[in-house]
């Protein structure tokens, strides 16, 4: 057997090449050499990269062992498909065998190209802890070769990944103090980007479990002599003045605080370079240790006003305040510095603040200078006029700000709502519409949908033609190659279920298998979700089954006719006289009533009282008792058991909305949309809302009262939007509390986008049909009395004369 297929069968089954290799002649190595990269370009062809990563270390090895030029080995080791092995220690391990008959000048200069081809890898933190993929390898070789590792930060990061490792195994000071690298490791350590991430997972962990980590490390060895510890403490001066107002400064913080550097070692002046835009940690920390500084050796004036002048211009109130506390201590030969700090905190927006900054500036004001004194009265103008004119008796007259004329006008609020997209009329601009994803909308899988269902009913043999070739390259083996078991992605993504679609029509066997694997999941999973969570694939799953069973209906009854998923009654009458006497499916039956407007035209109202099939008898009931009736509802704050963090639970006081339906018998569907109860833990949240206004576009109390139910669970956390805000106000029906609630709370959000969310939303509420719903559900609100009212029920009026509605079970007119 030739040497090439011996080591070709090696790899394929996987076997560890090493010893094999090693007893190569140079003859054997090049003829395996020259056929390698063709195999490995025939495997990544053949069978994708993810199956050839798998057997990584084979190839990595067999290159390592064959190749004759370190560039070559390295530009090898560096392959994308190869550079991550699934044990990286063990491929070291395999590679530094087959390379032990190599020249030394040869392995250092691989040594030094595998340093620097180092990249930042795109593992999760605990997959580092194994092994950083590449690192122990040039890291074995820079050690046992005895070279000086290029500069290099993934190199670092490796470094320290490493010992996080070998803390996690047990290991303590030892691993640090005796490691080859620690010398040169520590003086790159404060300067290399991407170290914070180790260093904070490593504390998290190792610190929390085994009493030990790598920072209390450091701290330690500086300690006893092995490192020197004022550079331990240059290193993190240095690393606050170049990251400190990342988040991830703190490692440094914590280092730091366990070197506990004397009032003579502290750095000041680059302690108050930090200040302005410290993160948290760092900002916390610099105050404190600034103030031990001044206490025990004393700030020079300009640096004291160059500190208070910092904490002054945070925008954060408790730095203010400190800057005030320094000031009032502060001596005479400090006015200067105190008042200039003074006058910044004269703009905050705390009354509190400002009153307090201007009796300490006051104080101060027998011993400033002209140039403070021109400076406080300026700064003066954006004071209240009582605060005004306290400045003005010391300091001087103070200019009145130009008084704001009001200009008499009409606030106009426009918006424009989205545009419905044009129905699906062939197989060809279904196809188009399937491969636009991701970018698929409700409105897009809503036309889909009836596309499937109108384009099968006038031609299946046609329609499965034309779309044979789209299923073979996107479906073929969906539920066994590609998904071999069920799951949230294949169980309720939208998209998914429509290709379930496309196999339902082309192969209902592999689609029929493909249903049954969902079931067994939904069986388990259903529970997790909220009811608004099911509408969407539920439905897609009835269509699916219509699809499987090969039966064919000429229309479905729910697809919206306008943007805000209102289907408009006159069409529902029209789609039903479509169907004759055929039943409907269910869900999509009762999702197109609650698509119905508010109100209808008497005559469409007669015309569904000539339909004779026993739907179409349910929609006349429906349109003639004025539709679904306003849930009884409740708003107030309560608290909830959540999950915080990891394994932390608290209760957590959120306003929540409480709904039950307003009338018995209503289907199964219906009245679950309408029940909502909240409960402990993640119940109620969802990543989907933003397809729920389009289930219910005439009912907006029942959909908030949900939305403000996953915000009360989410918000804590970034998986929750409110961006469902502006959808969900351009919906119909009253704004009661629930809609109000869910619009304050996101006002309430930090993130700047959250809050342009809801004031978005209050925007579109302003125009004037809406702001007449506002008015009203304001007014029933009041009548229902109390914070949390609690609602009657009552049926929506009849038909187009003298419509009203309940909010919180109270009638409007």
């Amino acid at each position: 057997m030739s040497p090439w297929r011996q080591v070709r069968e090696m790899i394929e089954n996987d076997a560890d090449l090493s010893a094999h290799l090693t007893g190569l002649g140079d003859a054997d190595r090049k003829a395996v050499a020259a056929e390698l990269p063709g195999y490995l370009a025939g495997r990544l062809r053949d069978e994708g990269r993810w199956k050839v990563a798998e057997q990584a270390h084979a190839f990595r090895a067999a290159g390592a062992a064959c190749f004759a030029g370190a560039a070559q080995v390295a530009t090898w080791l560096n392959r994308r498909e190869l550079r991550e092995p699934r044990e990286p220690r063990v491929d070291a391990a395999w590679i530094l065998s087959v390379l032990r008959h190599r020249p030394d000048a040869w392995r250092r200069d691989l040594a030094h190209r595998l340093v620097t081809g180092l990249r930042p890898g795109g593992r999760r933190g605990w997959q580092n802890v194994d092994g950083q993929p590449g690192w122990d390898l040039a890291a074995s070789l820079v050690i046992e070769t005895g070279i000086e590792p290029p500069e290099n930060d993934p190199f670092v990061v490796g470094w320290i990944w490493d010992l996080c490792g070998r803390h996690w195994t047990g290991a303590k000071i030892d691993a640090v103090r005796d490691h080859p690298l620690l010398d040169v490791m520590v003086s790159r350590l404060f300067a290399a980007e991407g170290v914070s991430a180790p260093l904070t997972h490593d504390r998290k962990w190792n610190a929390h479990y085994h009493q030990h980590s790598v920072i209390g490390a450091l701290a330690d060895l500086a300690a006893e002599g092995r490192l020197k510890r004022q550079a331990l403490i240059d290193g993190c001066a240095a690393r606050f003045l170049t990251h400190g107002q990342d988040r991830d400064i703190d490692p440094f913080v914590h280092l730091w605080i366990q070197l506990r550097p004397a009032p003579a070692e502290l750095p000041a002046v680059d302690l108050v370079r930090v200040l302005p835009i410290a993160a948290v940690p760092l900002a916390l920390l610099a105050v404190d240790e600034l103030r031990r500084y001044d206490d025990a050796v004393g700030l020079s004036p300009d640096l004291f006003a160059e500190t208070v002048g910092a904490l002054a211009f945070r925008p954060e109130k408790k730095y203010a305040t400190t800057a005030l506390q320094w000031i009032a201590q502060a001596p005479p030969d400090r006015a200067d510095g105190a008042l200039a700090a003074l006058a910044l905190i004269f703009n905050q927006e705390t009354p509190a603040l400002r009153a307090r900054s201007v009796r300490l500036a006051v104080h101060l004001a027998p011993h400033a200078t002209p140039e403070t004194i021109d400076t406080i009265r300026e700064a003066a103008t954006a004071l209240p006029a009582d605060l005004r004119t306290r400045i003005a008796a010391v300091f001087g007259k103070v200019a009145t700000p130009a008084a704001e004329t009001p200009v008499a006008g009409v606030l106009r609020v426009t918006f424009s709502p989205p545009e419905m997209p044009p129905p699906i009329v062939s197989a060809t601009e279904l196809i188009t519409a399937l491969d636009s994803p991701p970018s698929f909308r409700w409105t897009d899988v809503e036309r889909t949908l009836a596309a499937f269902v109108e384009l099968t009913h006038r031609d299946r043999a046609a329609t499965v033609e034309a779309l044979r070739p789209w299923w073979e390259e996107n479906c073929k083996g969906y539920g066994d190659r590609l998904h071999p078991s069920a799951s949230s992605h294949t169980a309720y993504n939208p998209y998914s279920l429509l290709r379930h679609c496309v196999s339902a029509i082309v192969s209902p066997e592999q689609s029929v298998a493909t249903s049954l694997l969902n079931a067994e999941y939904l069986h388990g999973s259903r529970r997790y979700r909220t009811p608004l969570d099911h509408v969407f694939p539920d439905r897609l799953r009835e269509v699916v089954a219509l699809l499987e069973s090969g039966r064919t209906f000429p229309v479905l009854l729910a697809t919206p006719t306008t943007p805000t998923g209102h289907v408009d009654a006159a069409t529902l009458v029209g789609r039903l006289e479509l169907l004759g006497d055929h039943e409907p499916l269910p869900l999509d039956f009762c999702q197109a009533l609650l698509r119905l407007p508010r109100s209808v035209e008497p005559e469409v109202l007669a015309r569904a009282e000539k339909l004779t099939s026993p739907a179409g008898r349910r929609l006349a009931a429906w349109l003639r008792e004025g539709g679904l009736a306003e849930p009884i509802m409740e708003c107030g704050i309560d608290a909830m058991i959540r999950t915080i963090a990891y394994e932390t639970y608290r209760r957590v006081p959120a306003m929540h909305a409480r709904t039950k339906p307003g009338t018995p018998d209503l289907p199964r569907l219906i009245a679950d949309l309408c029940t909502l109860e909240p409960k402990e833990y993640w119940a109620g949240l969802s990543d989907d809302m933003s397809w729920w206004p389009a289930i219910m576009p005439s009912h907006r109390e029942v959909v908030a009262a949900h939305v403000l139910e996953c915000f009360a669970v989410g918000f804590s956390g970034s998986r929750v939007k409110a961006g469902v805000l502006t959808t969900l106000v351009q919906c119909d029906g009253p704004v009661g509390r629930a809609t109000a609630s869910a619009v304050v709370t996101a006002l309430g959000r930090e993130q700047a986008e959250e809050r342009l969310s809801a004031v978005d939303a209050v925007k579109i509420l302003a125009v004037p049909a809406r702001a007449a719903a506002v008015r009203r559900g304001r007014t029933s609100a009041d009548r229902s009395g109390g914070a949390a009212g609690r609602g009657g029920q009552g049926r929506r009026p009849r038909g187009n004369a003298g419509r009203g509605a309940e909010i919180g079970g109270v009638r409007r007119a």
